[in-house]
């Protein structure tokens, strides 16, 4: 064997090796129902984009507020979901979304002034059709 195709064998390999880890680990991801947004207007899905984006920030840096997994993972599927009704690419999303939730991180008072309305949030996500635990197959 050449010393080239020794390096093709072992390129192969590796590449063979981290696709059945990234597939190892989506199988351990939490799955769980989103709600249904077809009902949304424009304007509806950018505020509940942005409040998403904005609680999203907030419980993930302000430890007053956690939030589950099975929480977290109905917010972010609930805002890749408006993402794509608002067509918007991950860049357009993180600036005009993301970018401003984390700008309200320089205010001191911030914590306490959006935290609270994380589970207030969840619940209206919930009565849209949304859930907090696993999907059951």
């Amino acid at each position: 064997m050449k010393l080239w195709d020794a390096i093709m064998v072992l390129v192969v390999l590796t590449g063979v090796l981290l696709v059945g880890a990234q597939v190892a680990r989506a199988e351990d991801r939490l799955s769980v129902p989103l709600p249904d947004i077809s009902g949304l207007s424009e304007s509806q899905a950018e505020a509940l984009t942005r409040e998403l984006a904005e609680v999203n920030v907030i419980t993930s840096n302000c430890p007053d507020y956690p939030v589950s997994n099975g929480e977290w993972t109905l917010m972010t599927g609930t805002s890749d979901l408006l993402a794509a009704k608002l067509g918007m690419d991950p860049g357009d999303y993180d600036r005009t979304y993301y970018g401003p939730a984390f700008a309200l991180l320089d205010d001191p008072a911030v914590c306490d002034r959006v935290g609270p309305k994380a589970k207030p949030l969840i619940d209206r996500l919930v009565g849209m059709g949304g859930a907090t635990e696993a999907a059951t197959d």
